[in-house]
């Protein structure tokens, strides 16, 4: 039912606004995650229905499948442009996004796991069933390469290079990167490909896309968000987890480690350096922690 209004929007955003497809598709994505919400709380409602308090219990949720507090603000700022195509359309008199509160988006450096806690997270997998053989090869893949969710979700079998140890990804900007895996990610790949995805009937479109779902299409960011929260919860592990917190665990594990930044950089798709630098500094907490707890004057 919100096809003709998402049609209109998109046609906005490109003649009236004039932005770029990237931009344009982000936008759509917000939208597209607000009638997402609506189909999962079972409400019939247009956006003429849709009062402030439905927008508020969907932020509540998009909270609640771990995003971050910057991510929400982004929604949020597309849910208000949306309605404003709407007002400019009278698709609605009254704007319900006006009185929606942003939450605070203060500097705080996302929950790291420990390798200890990513391996009881994967241990929580049921592998006697297709989706466990799946979703291990996908978290396996997550944790070694430090791979953005949207890389996972359109990661295809012909960018991997599993004999070389290699995968190519397409990430933000379009931009192509080859990324070293690690034994474990690509024995469970292996796996998975050659056992479980070749029994499922793949979807004209989606014949070279890795991971894909019972209907034979690829996964959607919040199957991934769901699953590894879902995870996380057996494992009794109370930290907010995100499929990015595998991404930041990935590279704090690196940092820590000594790995050079400009290779940390290069892995994880970073456009700049500074981007990269976060990790220097929970290296240096790190390194002050050590000190702290095994040199006897540090004080």
């Amino acid at each position: 039912m919100w096809e003709p209004y998402k049609k209109g929007y998109k046609a906005y955003l490109q003649l009236e606004k004039s932005l770029s497809d990237n931009s344009v598709e982000a936008y759509m994505r917000d939208v597209d995650k607000l009638t997402e919400y609506l189909l999962v709380a079972n409400k019939q409602k247009n956006p003429s229905d849709l009062v402030v308090q439905d927008l508020q219990l969907f932020i509540k949720w998009i909270g609640e499948l771990g995003m971050t507090a910057t991510s929400q603000a982004r929604i949020i700022s597309g849910i208000r442009s949306f309605y404003k195509y709407c007002l400019i359309e009278q698709i609605v008199i009254n704007d319900p996004s006006i009185l929606l509160d942003a939450p605070k988006t203060k500097r705080k450096l996302p929950d790291t796991l420990s390798f200890e806690e990513i391996e009881l997270i994967i241990s929580q997998i049921d592998l006697s069933t297709p989706e466990g053989t799946r979703n291990k090869a996908i978290l396996e893949l997550m944790y070694s390469c430090g791979l953005r969710v949207s890389e996972v979700v359109n990661l295809t079998i012909s960018g991997l290079y599993l004999d070389v140890g290699f995968i190519r990804v397409i990430g933000k900007g379009d931009k192509e990167r080859l990324i070293p895996i690690g034994a474990d990610a690509i024995k469970h790949i292996k796996i998975y490909k050659d056992n479980i995805r070749v029994h499922v009937p793949v979807q004209k479109g989606f014949e070279d896309i890795l991971f894909l779902n019972k209907r034979g299409k690829n996964l959607s960011r919040v199957m991934i968000f769901l699953i590894i929260k879902s995870l996380s919860a057996k494992a009794g592990i109370t930290k907010v987890i995100s499929p990015h917190t595998f991404r930041h665990s990935f590279a704090t594990h690196l940092v820590e480690g000594g790995a050079d930044l400009r290779a940390v950089q290069e892995m994880l798709g970073h456009e700049s350096i500074t981007t990269t630098e976060i990790y220097t500094h929970l290296d240096r907490d790190f390194l002050r922690e050590t000190l702290h707890r095994f040199h006897p004057g540090f004080k």
